[in-house]
């Protein structure tokens, strides 16, 4: 079944463009002012033994792309579920998103993790949640809740806010990282997939 749209002077790809941007400029400015907590996020990746991430759906393909970033930067990543993942261990981190904090199978990951003395990060957008309860570094992430469609916190479709915003703040996370490490670009480049 192919959905019948009709375009509307209010339905303009143009100025959907600028209705995400200026969410996300907003959800980026209130982070910003979440410094300390940024910051505790960044040293406990930076001090990380090893990363894994983890987020179902769209909050996962956000993270897989942090993973890669950070792999670029030196951090042995992997992503839970894939079949090369290891058991994880005390001394690694385990980096979790989920928009509501409630997501089973992340709660599940975050809760075994912590039971074997890795420490847990989450990025949620419900900071009273029971992910957050288990993390050791909580990033809330200003953004409409999945189901919320009342339009107040984002006009968007669903997690969209929350997923563009861990996309974003993964690539900030990673800037930062590499700012800190003296490399160049020309360094992480020999990292990059070669077998494409």
């Amino acid at each position: 079944m192919t959905a019948n749209i009709t375009l509307t002077a209010h339905a303009t790809v143009g100025s959907a463009l600028q209705e995400i941007t200026a969410e996300l400029a907003r959800s980026s400015d209130t982070l910003t002012l979440a410094g300390r907590t940024l910051e505790d996020l960044a040293e406990v990746v930076s001090g990380a033994e090893r990363v894994f991430v983890l987020g179902s759906g769209r909050s996962g393909l956000a993270l897989k792309m942090t993973a890669m970033r950070l792999m670029h930067l030196g951090f042995t990543t992997h992503v839970v579920g894939e079949t090369t993942a290891p058991a994880i261990r005390a001394g690694d981190v385990l980096l979790v998103a989920s928009g509501s904090g409630t997501t089973p199978g992340v709660l599940r990951a975050a809760e075994k993790a912590q039971s074997l003395g890795a420490t847990v990060a989450a990025l949620t957008a419900t900071p009273d949640s029971p992910l957050a309860g288990l993390a050791h570094v909580t990033v809330e992430v200003p953004a409409a809740a999945k189901l919320d469609r009342s339009g107040a916190a984002s006009t968007q479709y669903a997690g969209s806010l929350f997923e563009q915003s861990l996309m974003l703040l993964g690539d900030a996370l990673f800037h930062a990282l590499w700012q800190r490490s003296g490399l160049t670009g020309d360094d992480l480049w020999p990292s990059h997939a070669n077998l494409e």
